[in-house]
């Protein structure tokens, strides 16, 4: 069994002080978020980002303001880096109580088919694949440990609407693979629990996703006529801080909470969609809030 150099074993999950988090996609928006809140909770915390520079950017203000954190790359896609991720976590602080699979990206709305294979390998790579690569590196290890523990995955809520493109069909996918990890640990009585973080429109970068394309998937979908990322930043500055989604997943981790939803005014919008999934009805979309 694996031992923690600096932990004891008798600290529930809702004492997070001392606890170690992993968190990919740490380096901004929601992942800096849930840095942010875990650091003042105590907790610390191993970033990790595929963008290296805003990487240990990020880790450098944190460790100035006086967190303990470890900035460790790596491209989520890629197996082999989610694995030296959790080697590098374990070598630094001994245990891992808490992993964030939060790195995402966004290839654009278009029509489905309108999108290149090279836009499907990107967006399963990261927003699916990731997730997996994270369960299956980490979840063994936090089993091993005999301790609390929580993963938490970061969906959508356009995982739990209808439509939503590309990035819409991975976050539904991130939805089913934690629900079925949650009903897996509770059937097998192992200690660590699960949620899944559905958040609405958030102050990210995620429409600007492109500067992190890698080389490998070149061939890239046009984008609709008249659509800018400029605009679509502007509108997204205007969402909730990522620091109010970080105290939320902070407040389900105690709670062991599956379902985090941080936008109430999109429960209309998931009750039509499963009100036409029972009755048997064709698919149509209500006006999104603030539309």
């Amino acid at each position: 069994m694996l031992e923690s150099r600096f932990f004891s074993n008798l600290l529930p999950m809702k004492n997070l002080e001392n606890k170690v988090a992993v968190i990919t996609g740490a380096a901004s928006g929601i992942g800096r978020g849930m840095a942010e809140t875990f650091a003042a909770a105590g907790m610390r915390v191993v970033l990790s980002d595929v963008e290296e520079a805003a990487l240990h950017s990020t880790a450098a203000e944190l460790r100035d303001g006086g967190a303990d954190v470890h900035a460790a790359p790596a491209d989520v896609s890629v197996a082999e880096d989610v694995a030296a991720l959790a080697a590098s976590a374990l070598q630094e602080y001994g245990a891992v109580h808490v992993v964030c699979n939060n790195a995402g990206v966004h290839t654009g709305s278009r029509p489905t088919w309108e999108s290149t294979i090279d836009d499907w390998a990107w967006i399963l790579g990261v927003n699916l694949m990731g997730v997996v690569h994270g369960i299956h590196t980490f979840l063994p290890v936090m089993i091993e440990q005999g301790e609390e523990a929580h993963i938490v995955n970061t969906a959508s809520v356009a995982g739990l609407l209808t439509g939503g493109s590309l990035y819409g069909v991975t976050k539904s996918a991130v939805i089913a693979l934690s629900e079925t990890v949650h009903l897996e640990l509770i059937d097998g009585g192992f200690k660590p629990r699960i949620s899944v973080l559905c958040p609405g429109v958030v102050n990210t970068n995620i429409f600007n996703s492109q500067r992190n394309r890698p080389a490998r998937f070149p061939d890239a979908g046009p984008f609709p006529s008249g659509w800018s990322v400029e605009a679509a930043r502007r509108g997204f500055a205007l969402g909730l801080s990522p620091r109010v989604v970080g105290e939320e997943v902070l407040q389900a981790i105690r709670e062991e909470r599956f379902y985090i939803l941080t936008h109430p005014e999109y429960a209309g919008h998931i009750e039509h969609r499963m009100t036409q999934i029972l009755h048997g009805e064709n698919p149509t979309l209500l006006p999104l809030p603030g539309s």
